[in-house]
């Protein structure tokens, strides 16, 4: 410690350990000194510590704890240790920077000469974190006329620039090792300088030195950044790739750093208008340059420019350090030209919404076809097509309607039985009923065509639903969560056994809350996978769409928080950014609020040991009769499709969802147990009952008009 000592007074924090007895010695002769100011933060900042969200556990106590004496302020304050220190400091870099790029960024040391615009960039660099040590080069000391630009105080004219930032940054973070070079760099100490350094930042006034520098980092491999404050000029020149590079970009051709050397600021302006372009000056500049020495002792700089260029800096920084894309080259950023850009942002406008054009139909058969046409499906794709004829109509399933968790067309079976009980319970209606039947074609080929003969039959029975299955709909509004009303999950269990099926419900507050968690967990994956997450997209259906299939928006129920969230979520950019860092735990959310508000949760299952497209079909059938018996209850009733919902093996979650098949896979077990389904039921649909307000509107339909009507 004895360095740290010597030098403490200069410009290095003193750090001391008080379980160090000479260390001890010297906190309690600071204490007994009545000038100097005791500030302990440890508990605050501890304090601090125990808010963060997802704060990682640091195997770190208070025996990490270290005191900071600042000769230059006479006070000491009392820290927790380093890691803690910085976990708290940083934390809400979050996730600009991951905590794991924290810690890549966090190996490197950077140098900086010239402490003029480079103050601005020490500190930045050293304000985000993005690395591990400066080293801060700069021999001269500061003027009044520096503050322009410069974050000092009046306190600080006459001490040595490079001191100046190096103070600033520890009052910032002790932690951070600084080092300086206070008589500045020459041709002598350049090659000291460089040693170790992963970038180094170059803003000193010296043409020569630039020069001097430039050579010595092709030699040494490190990338040279340099920003010039005026229309936010930032050059790169990466001679860790490239170290032949000529420097400068070869704009100053052969000259040597001895040309450069003891220039006068009148005799400097040829070469800097060759570096900058006289093209590219900012006019302000051009004509500054014209009065050096006559009106102006040197060119100007503003302290928002030198702001901005650090900001760029930083920005590059961050890029080299994490091994992204940054070429060599030249750019600017330029606020100027941008703010003579400005115009009004496009205005939120409500969407207007066309209402549904009425539909005309006439006669029986027609309505048999509007009804069919009405049932549930699987993103309101629906995914069949109708053909009538005199003494029969056929509901086809299409297979070009399917998606990635419509699997082996399970889902898309399991609406066309949903579009033949409808079809069913029409034709009850209209006295037209006769016998139907499923027929399926080879496995695989995704060919289902369901015959419904035309007769005379008027099952009263389901003509009693056909009101309700005209009326039928998905209600997404969050529910109160009130339990089911006396004997519903009586008549709904009847219902699905009555069709061959069976139900299988949570309704306690407990596996309700589970099941909004599991669910909530598959929609994450949903989002996180991108042919799901661009299937799911496509199905929305917007005010300038032609919502014909797919899902109004505004049937999605969205609150204002909601919306927001949504419209962030839309952006592939964003998804991928979040599979980059395995992150996206809100996106579930959206379902969980709802499974949450729920009154129950419930599965319509069916027996089949080796389920053909005909069994989903049928059970299809019974999810439509449990449906429209749930909303004559008094139920509103939402459809929930899992990932995993007609996955049967391993091999079809990995191929639905790579990156999450053990994900999948757990969460549709978990699933199972919690519903009790047993191993030799399927599920054909899930769907989330509950007590709510009528919903928005309703998702349109496919117009029945110019239906095939051959027999």
């Amino acid at each position: 410690m004895g360095d740290d000592r010597s030098r403490a007074a200069d410009h290095r924090p003193l750090i001391i350990d008080p379980a160090d007895p000479e260390d001890a010695r010297i906190l309690a002769a600071l204490r007994a000194d009545p000038r100097i100011e005791i500030l302990d933060l440890r508990a605050s900042l501890r304090a601090e510590y125990s808010r963060m969200v997802a704060a990682p556990d640091i195997p770190e106590g208070p025996e990490a704890d270290r005191w900071i004496y600042y000769p230059w302020r006479a006070a000491v304050v009392g820290l927790p240790g380093p890691r803690t220190f910085r976990m708290i400091r940083l934390d809400r870099n979050r996730n600009k920077l991951t905590r794991a790029e924290q810690d890549l960024l966090a190996e490197r040391t950077i140098g900086i000469v010239g402490q003029s615009a480079g103050h601005a960039i020490a500190h930045l660099l050293a304000m985000e974190g993005v690395c591990g040590g400066l080293r801060l080069a700069d021999l001269d000391d500061i003027e009044l006329s520096n503050l322009n630009r410069v974050a000092g105080t009046l306190f600080d004219i006459g001490v040595n620039k490079a001191v100046v930032t190096a103070r600033r940054i520890a009052e910032l973070d002790p932690y951070l090792p600084v080092q300086i070079f206070a008589t500045g760099v020459d041709e002598n100490s350049v090659g000291e300088f460089l040693d170790g350094l992963a970038i180094v930042v170059e803003e000193c006034d010296s043409l020569d030195m630039k020069l001097v520098i430039r050579e010595a980092a092709a030699r040494h491999r490190i990338p040279v950044l340099m920003e010039t404050s005026d229309r936010g000029l930032l050059d790169v020149e990466r001679f860790d790739l490239e170290a032949r590079r000529p420097a400068f970009h070869g704009l100053l051709g052969e000259v040597s750093a001895r040309d450069l050397r003891g220039l006068t600021s009148r005799e400097k302006a040829p070469y800097v208008v060759k570096l900058l372009g006289a093209s590219g000056l900012s006019p302000r500049l051009g004509a500054s340059l014209v009065e050096v020495g006559e009106t102006v002792n040197s060119w100007p700089q503003l302290a928002g420019d030198v702001g901005l260029g650090a900001a760029s800096v930083a920005a590059a920084v961050r890029r080299i350090g994490l091994g992204l894309k940054l070429d060599s080259g030249r750019v600017r950023i330029d606020v100027e030209r941008h703010l003579d850009e400005l115009a009004d942002p496009p205005p939120n406008d409500e969407p207007v919404w066309a209402d549904a054009p009425p539909e005309p139909v006439t006669g029986p058969i027609a309505s048999v076809l509007a009804c069919a046409q009405r049932a549930p499906s699987g993103g309101n794709m629906q995914p069949w097509s109708l053909r009538a004829g005199t003494e029969h109509i056929a509901i086809e399933l299409a297979p070009e309607c399917s998606t990635a968790m419509d699997i082996g067309y399970r889902g898309s079976a399991v609406a066309l039985g949903a579009a033949v009980y409808n079809a069913r319970v029409a034709a009850a209606a209209h006295g037209i009923l006769g016998p139907h039947e499923f027929v399926e074609g080879a496995p695989g080929s995704g060919r289902l065509v369901a015959s419904l003969r035309l007769g005379n039959d008027r099952s009263a029975e389901l003509a009693a639903d056909y009101p309700a299955v005209l009326r039928r709909e998905t209600n997404r509004r969050v529910g109160t969560g009130a339990p089911l009303a006396d004997g519903v999950l009586d008549a709904l269990t009847a219902a699905a056994e009555s069709a061959g099926a069976h139900v299988r419900a949570v309704v306690e507050r407990e596996d309700i809350e589970e099941a909004a968690r599991l669910l909530g967990d598959s929609d994450r994956v949903r989002y996180l996978t991108p042919r799901l997450y661009e299937e799911m997209l496509a199905e929305v259906r917007w005010a300038d769409d032609t919502p014909e299939t797919g899902i109004d928006a505004r049937s999605l129920e969205l609150t204002d928080d909601e919306w927001a969230a949504f419209q962030i979520t839309t952006r592939a950019d964003v998804m991928a950014q979040l599979r980059s860092w395995s992150g996206g735990a809100a996106l579930g959310k959206y379902t969980g609020d709802r499974v949450r508000s729920s009154s129950a949760i419930l599965a319509v299952t069916f027996d089949a040991a080796d389920p053909r497209l005909t069994d989903y079909a049928a059970a299809g059938a019974a999810v439509a009769r449990v449906w429209v018996r749930a909303e004559r209850l008094g139920l509103c009733v939402q459809p929930i499709s899992p990932v995993y919902l007609y996955a049967r093996r391993h091999a079809e979650l990995a191929a639905i969802s790579p990156d999450f098949t053990d994900t999948l896979t757990s969460l549709q077990g978990r699933f199972l147990d919690l519903l009790e389904v047993p191993e030799h039921e399927t599920m054909a649909l899930v769907l989330r009952l509950s007590y709510a307000s009528a919903a928005t509107v309703r998702s349109r339909r496919r117009p029945v008009l110019g239906v095939d009507t051959s027999s």
